[in-house]
């Protein structure tokens, strides 16, 4: 597949009339040349698929990047890579907008060509994923679910938030997965109004509600969801209204994502149910964001996004209402939009369940 990649990368830079393009973020490195490590750079030209990495990744390198040329860098970044431009008459060299300013003035210092900024490229083509990477976030989504499962029947008053996080870490390590997706979330009671608290000491108590955010990880791709449990107690009606609003936002959402709508119109779809419900204001996130070689990546699913979803995106639908002092509801799931219309990743129950 890197093949085909290294194609598109070609044909974009070719209409943009660069001659050639810089690559530094690691996560790019990965999908286009399958390089594991966590150092290095890549130069590409109309002719050229050069590799750059450090002496500690050597082996890795050779045994993992095919089809480029590896150079072990020796001294500094920058001379090196204006030595490359100078051999091969790069008059307009393009590089990714991640770059700190200060590696941009040293560059710029050094060049001989022209350094030119260029947002999202490959991140554009990140968005569509094919039929491998599909099957990595698969792999990585039923890991996760396997794990929650694993610890679930714990999920009872008395134990503590950061437990539950530990277990959930264990369960998707022993199934697999090289790390969470990220800092697992859970939240209860008061915490879990705030959309990305920390696990702490905090006991559940009845009438929590518990939100829990996790994710697997698969071949170096992601997956992420969450689910919202309520533990039994009193005055349980306010609460059960605000998990069936949250629920509804979510089925709305979830039907409004077909190709050709705007990303911006599946969020309006969420918000609109909530607002109607009166929780408007406790709604303050977007609605959803891609996943893959990272766990937020584009498109986003919010307010502000403009662009149009076509067939291979992978990304999450998660509304949710936050209220202070009262606690908060976030449902997530992912998607894949796969012959115009939106199939579940995900499948773990989304109906309130209430925990005695």
């Amino acid at each position: 597949m890197t093949n085909k990649r290294i194609i598109n990368i070609r044909r974009i830079i070719g209409s943009r009339k660069l001659d050639g393009f810089l690559i530094t973020d690691i996560k790019n490195i990965r999908y286009l040349t399958g390089f594991t490590g966590s150092s290095g750079f890549l130069i590409i030209t109309k002719n050229n698929n050069l590799f750059f990495t450090d002496f500690r990744y050597k082996e890795q390198a050779e045994a993992e990047v095919t089809g480029w040329e590896i150079t072990i860098e020796k001294g500094r970044r920058t001379k090196l890579i204006a030595g490359v431009a100078k051999k091969l008459a790069i008059k307009k060299l393009g590089f990714e907008q991640s770059i700190t300013f200060e590696f941009y003035d040293l560059l710029r210092a050094k060049l001989p060509a022209v350094p030119s900024p260029q947002k999202n490229l490959v991140e554009n083509l990140r968005k569509i994923k094919d039929e491998e990477e599909i099957g990595s976030i698969k792999k990585a989504v039923e890991r996760a679910e396997e794990a929650f499962l694993a610890v679930k029947p714990k999920i009872r008053p008395g134990i503590k938030e950061r437990d539950i996080a530990l277990r959930i870490e264990d369960q998707l390590k022993k199934r697999g997965c090289k790390r969470p997706a990220f800092d697992i979330i859970t939240a209860s009671g008061k915490n879990s109004s705030m959309p990305h608290a920390r696990p702490a000491e905090k006991k559940i108590e009845k009438g929590d509600f518990v939100i829990i955010d996790w994710g697997g990880e698969a071949d170096g791709y992601y997956s992420d969801m969450t689910r919202t449990l309520l533990m039994n107690g009193k005055g349980l009606s306010d609460k059960i209204r605000i998990y069936e609003t949250v629920n509804n936002a979510r089925k709305k959402a979830l039907s409004s994502a077909k190709e050709g709508i705007k990303t911006e119109d599946i969020d309006a779809a969420a918000r609109d149910v909530i607002k109607k419900a009166g929780y408007g204001e406790f709604f303050g996130h977007g609605t959803g964001h891609g996943v893959g070689l990272d766990v937020h990546e584009h498109p986003r699913v919010s307010w502000t996004g403009s662009e149009r979803v076509r067939n291979g995106m992978v990304f999450t639908i998660e509304p949710g209402i936050y209220i202070p002092k009262l606690g908060g509801v976030r449902i997530e799931d992912m998607i894949l939009v796969k012959n115009g219309k939106a199939e579940l990743l995900t499948g773990l129950n989304r109906d309130l369940e209430i925990i005695n």
